[in-house]
């Protein structure tokens, strides 16, 4: 069910990648969407990965370098069946972590200084398999590619807003309806493609929950863990940008009310509730 939820939301992108081109410069318009989107996603799966650890600062590290944890990791790949991924260390007292990488083979997994604070083992060890399992899902490539086809979208979006106010629009429309139209598609596209956008991601969230309770072989570890990282990033707000905010475990963006609908993440309760049930329908 969550693949076929994942592929009904990617499909739904794509349909409002195709309207926001077509209100714009009709088949040319679409076709231009297309190329844009392309080689946006084919930028995003050769370097995204070299971007996002470079921007938070992230060193690598080797077994030597701090044993406990390198050795948890190897251990955890060796039960999700992935490549031993890179490794990596990230000075922040903020308490999370991300995986990253375009697929399983050139995968790297990083954490703060402050999660391996915060957490013990057991729950430490929780989370990084909830990163493994994104891993062993290929969740980052999906939500990769969500977040550039909403971006490719909300560009687009900005492109037509000015055509508008300038009287562009396709030469098909009446003058009066194509402007409007053309207005009307960039106001709502965005804030569509962001719903679903979100929609991808929290769906990946809950089943990279499941597959890091199925690799730890502790789902309320990972449970434990969620409650504390949740206080935590709060209590230690971290520096991040909005655009990598989907590939944390917790949210790094605090918000509230109305805000919650744009959230990346499943609301921590839920996470939970779904791992205890999980904890007591499946031995592990």
């Amino acid at each position: 069910m969550n693949t076929l939820k994942t592929t009904f939301l990617m499909a739904l992108l794509t349909v409002l990648l195709v309207l926001i081109g077509g209100a714009i410069g009709g088949r040319g318009g679409m076709t231009t969407a297309f190329l844009l989107a392309g080689g946006m996603n084919f930028f995003s799966y050769w370097f995204s990965d070299k971007i996002v650890l470079r921007m938070y600062g992230a060193q690598p590290i080797e077994e030597q370098d701090n044993p406990r944890f390198y050795g948890m990791i190897r251990h955890l790949a060796g039960r999700a069946g992935v490549p031993m991924p890179r490794v990596y260390i990230i000075q922040d007292d903020s308490p999370n972590a991300f995986a990253t990488g375009r697929n399983p083979q050139h995968a790297a997994v990083a954490a703060t200084t402050g999660i391996m604070r915060l957490l013990n083992d057991e729950e430490l060890a929780g989370v990084m398999a909830h990163e493994l399992g994104h891993v062993k899902n290929r969740d980052i490539l999906i939500s990769t590619m969500a977040a550039t086809f909403a971006g490719t979208i909300t560009y687009l979006a900005q492109m037509a807003q000015w055509g508008a106010m300038f009287g562009g629009g396709r030469s098909d429309d009446d003058e009066g309806g194509g402007v409007v139209g053309m207005l009307f598609m960039a106001i709502l596209a965005p804030i569509a493609a962001m719903l679903v956008q979100m929609a991808i991601s929290r769906s990946r969230e809950f089943g990279a929950d499941a597959a890091g309770a199925r690799i730890s072989g502790n789902p309320l570890s990972l449970a434990r863990a969620l409650q504390k990282l949740e206080l935590g990033s709060q209590q230690i707000p971290m520096n991040a940008n909005a655009a990598t905010a989907h590939m944390f475990i917790v949210n790094p963006l605090t918000g509230s009310g109305m805000m919650s609908l744009f959230s990346t993440h499943p609301p921590i309760p839920e996470r939970v509730h779904r791992l205890e049930d999980i904890s007591r329908t499946h031995d592990y």
